[in-house]
């Protein structure tokens, strides 16, 4: 990596939402690539079951705020970084002023309104986002930039309302959220060194070990960067709240 490149990270903001199987390792990756200043978003603590996916806890750390225990464990490893801990969860009240603080947004939380006010927020805020997801074998990746155009809706359009898999019913891999966090870092990393990865998709099997990365089209009629678009606000009555610990 350059000197310049390195200055660019330096000086860089990434905030990950989620402190879990997915957020863990892709704040460890940014920390170690020089990103100067990670936020993490999370309101929840460290459970014992989920130690094997959640590289940055240990069993001293169970019972602790997974924000808390995640910056003490970064700064360990690299004692320049600044993390900034938000104990809390993204939620409509908030979620916009959170996005609009960093300059990349990683979405690695846990459920689907999350992604979706997520993905809603970073557009609003005009921030590049990237989004992360896994189940069972399976994991994706998804690049957006800062105005959209394709967009998580472009793929996925809204909330599904049923017979949605979760990670609660369907469990997870531990070595995908692996993977797919590795891949959402490496997207970060590329925005910030404004390398052309807006649209990029990217898709793991686990248990074939095929990984594919494409670039998708945006929707015409989306109504997150549609024209017109529709969702110019962040209304609560749009997310659902449910949960699961990936």
């Amino acid at each position: 990596m350059t000197m310049s490149a390195r200055l660019v990270l330096a000086g860089s903001r990434v905030l990950v939402v989620g402190a879990g199987g997915l957020g863990c390792p892709a704040a460890l990756a940014l920390a170690r690539s020089g990103v100067g200043t990670v936020g993490i978003v999370d309101d929840d603590l460290v459970e014992l079951p989920n130690l094997h996916r959640q590289i940055l806890f240990g069993e001293e750390d169970v019972g602790r705020p997974k924000v808390e225990a995640a910056a003490a464990a970064l700064i360990r490893v690299v004692p320049e970084l600044r993390v900034e801990p938000h104990v809390a969860r993204m939620l409509p009240h908030n979620a916009v002023a959170l996005a609009s603080r960093y300059d990349v947004v990683v979405e690695a939380s846990d459920n689907f309104p999350t992604k979706f006010l997520a993905a809603d927020a970073a557009r609003l805020a005009r921030k590049a986002i990237v989004h992360g997801a896994a189940v069972r074998w399976h994991g994706t990746a998804l690049a957006v930039g800062p105005n959209g155009g394709p967009c998580y809706r472009c793929l996925f359009e809204d909330l599904p309302r049923e017979n949605a898999p979760n990670c609660a019913e369907a469990g997870v891999v531990g070595p995908v959220v692996g993977v797919v966090a590795a891949v959402q870092a490496d997207l970060a990393i590329s925005i910030l060194r404004g390398e052309p990865v807006f649209g990029v998709l990217f898709t793991f099997d686990g248990l074939s070990l095929e990984a594919r990365r494409r670039s998708i089209q945006g929707r015409a009629a989306c109504a997150l960067c549609g024209t017109p678009r529709s969702i110019q606000r962040i209304e609560a009555s749009r997310y659902a709240v449910t949960r699961c610990d990936i």
